[in-house]
């Protein structure tokens, strides 16, 4: 089983800092105060979903059909994996056009419609 260095700490969920760094092969140690990258803060959950979206180049019918969810969980998560790497999460204008555009066209159900719009 592959162990990960843990993004926060389990106890009081503050960002961890690595102090040693050690070879395999040739057994050399660094010690120090090293940050780890900012993926790293990203739970496992959000590592498969940011793999899911990679993997499907951002396309989110994809995205939806394999990972089993909606139109605004997919946005919600992202929201979220942007949010955990640092960035600001603009909430978008809702074009309400575009998502009754999308329910026309099947692309979206009623209540995912009704959520869009009401969020």
């Amino acid at each position: 089983m592959k162990r990960e260095v843990p993004g926060n700490c389990p106890v009081c969920q503050s960002e961890i800092k690595v102090s040693e760094v050690r070879c395999k092969e040739c057994k050399t140690v660094i010690q120090g105060e090293f940050e780890l990258c900012k993926f790293c803060r990203l739970n496992e959950n959000q590592k498969y979903f940011l793999e899911a979206f990679i993997k499907n180049r951002g396309n989110i019918k994809e995205i939806e059909k394999e990972l089993g969810i909606s139109y605004p969980t997919v946005r919600n998560k992202l929201d979220e994996v942007i949010s955990v790497l640092g960035h600001q999460v603009d909430k978008p204008v809702i074009d309400k056009k575009i998502i009754l555009d999308k329910l026309r066209k099947g692309e979206i159900s009623k209540d995912e419609a009704l959520k869009l719009l009401n969020s």
